[in-house]
């Protein structure tokens, strides 16, 4: 499996990211081909220290990383990616990764 992983700051208005996010960029995200799973972070995305700079953490579950790269030059992956400028005025990080049961 190969993991692509979105943390988005906090945004300037929460209810209005939450609202966006769920309402529209999930279900232009849920159309990338590829995708094999699609997870969210619930609730306060914290430390061990306490508060973090985060308001969400997404996963987005793939093959491997070839999948990855195929689905974001698909249209629907160029169209999910093009939202998230629409939303994320916290800005975002994403990492992408090869993972492996341990």
């Amino acid at each position: 499996m190969a993991s692509l992983v979105v943390m988005y700051g906090t945004p300037v208005d929460s209810a209005e990211f939450d609202r966006y996010y769920f309402e529209t960029h999930v279900p232009i995200a849920k159309k990338i081909p590829g995708l094999r799973k699609y997870e969210v972070s619930r609730g306060p995305v914290v430390t061990p220290a306490g508060p973090s700079k985060f308001h969400l953490i997404a996963t987005l579950q793939f093959d491997d990383q070839a999948a990855i790269q195929a689905a974001f030059a698909s249209a629907e992956g160029e169209a999910a990616a093009a939202d998230v400028q629409n939303f994320a005025t916290g800005g975002a990080d994403m990492l992408i990764f090869q993972s492996q049961e341990v």
